[in-house]
């Protein structure tokens, strides 16, 4: 789902195609090019990083301390490490005195033996140990500036580019080295939140560019605002604005694009800045106290109403960042596109946007964007479907939010 592998920047890119005689690694080790190993009778994929010395002697994955401890934790679980999983590395000859795998031998066992692995054992749940595991995954996918695994740890993402879920989780030597009863909860709750997803569905989600009714006359502008208004498509309307830049002031900012969604229909339609009716019926949307407003950021939407319309929206219901960051104050994860990935595995509707929504001045962090060169590259319909599907995205988050932080007050509750 808008998965573009030749989109992502930060893919290490290789003149030759990747092969064992490139890494040159199998060449001084005891057990070369270490196959997948176990029954995988549950569907669990296993990733660690790399063979150690126990694992180099025996051929087979997990065979050390931090395989004993595995075997431990999962066991309690009902889980058998050998019976139930398939278990593989992110790179499969041992490295030199044990060293972290480097980026361009995690790429040649990407292609030789985990990608296979994936594509013929077909598991449901793909668990990564570490970050040379994440890595292994995640690069292909997210590109450059991914993080480590103390980002993603604890997450369960339907990855709908391997149809499983992908559950990066602490390496268990890592908790072995760490020793502390705190890395030791996390990691088996990490655990057990990964396994409980064996036989779970992928999140229904209905985002592609066929969501999204683009509105292109001022007729159909005015007929939709106007049941928006009236309640007729619902008291709940995430929208989202494309503009010039990040803030609103600046002489030359505007306002580009708008969209709106009630989970049922999503909307989305060039600004109307010609339209004294069009400005108008927007207008009673913003002020409306019948109409629940959702937003990514709100106060991006509440300024740019405020200083381009003079009107102050009414009635926010959800600010869809700031409750990711309630839910879970880790950095780097309240994005909207890192959001809609981790909850509904959907990624890289933004590919070819991305590059354009940045400001031309890097030393003025309220430049002009590129959006208006986009426009005339790629026509305004790329744009609309981007914006819609933006909305789209920030109601079905705030939906499955609002059920989140209920869970997590009924729970507080109950422990008073």
């Amino acid at each position: 789902m808008f998965f573009d592998l030749k989109s992502k920047p930060g893919l290490r890119n290789h003149r030759r195609p990747l092969t064992c005689a490139s890494c040159g690694l199998y060449k001084s080790v005891l057990s070369p090019k270490i196959l997948p190993y176990g029954k995988g009778q549950k569907g669990i994929l296993n990733i660690g990083e790399a063979p150690g010395e126990s694992e180099d002697r025996r051929g087979k994955p997990w065979q050390g301390k931090a395989g004993r401890r595995l075997q431990f934790e999962l066991s309690r679980l009902k889980i058998d490490l050998f019976e139930d999983c398939l278990n593989t590395n992110s790179v499969n000859c041992r490295p030199p005195n044990n060293n972290t795998p480097t980026g361009f031998e995690i790429d040649c066992c990407r292609a030789k033996i985990v990608n296979p692995a994936i594509q013929e054992y077909k598991p449901k749940v793909i668990i990564l140990y570490g970050s040379s595991a994440l890595d292994s995954i995640m690069r292909l996918i997210w590109g450059s500036g991914f993080g480590g695994i103390s980002k993603w740890r604890g997450f369960t993402i339907p990855c709908r580019q391997n149809n499983a879920w992908v559950c990066p989780v602490f390496h268990p030597s890592y908790v072995e080295r760490m020793d502390q009863q705190e890395i030791t909860t996390i990691w088996r709750q990490d655990l057990k939140r990964a396994i409980s997803r064996i036989n779970e569905p992928f999140p229904n989600v209905n985002g592609n560019e066929n969501s999204v009714t683009l509105l292109e006359d001022f007729e159909s502008i005015e007929s939709t605002l106007r049941r928006i208004i009236n309640g007729d498509e619902g008291n709940l309307v995430a929208f989202d604005y494309e503009t010039t830049g990040v803030k609103p002031q600046g002489k030359e900012h505007r306002i580009v694009a708008v969209s709106l969604s009630t989970g049922k229909n999503t909307y989305a339609f060039i600004w109307p800045k010609d339209s004294y009716r069009c400005l108008h019926l927007w207008k009673r949307f913003l002020k409306s106290n019948k109409i629940g407003k959702i937003a990514h950021n709100i106060k991006f939407e509440h300024a740019w109403s405020v200083v381009h319309l003079d009107t102050e929206p009414q009635n926010w219901v959800l600010d869809t960042m700031l409750a990711a960051h309630l839910i879970d104050n880790r950095t780097g994860i309240t994005g909207l596109k890192f959001q809609t990935y981790i909850n509904f595995g959907v990624v890289g509707y933004d590919s070819e946007i991305n590059p354009y929504l940045k400001g031309m001045d890097s030393k003025n962090a309220n430049s002009l964007n590129s959006i208006d060169k986009f426009i005339k590259y790629y026509g305004s319909r790329k744009l609309l479907v981007y914006c819609g599907l933006d909305s789209l995205f920030t109601f079905q988050l705030a939906q499955k939010q609002l059920d989140s932080l209920d869970r997590i007050y009924v729970s507080q509750i109950n422990n008073l």
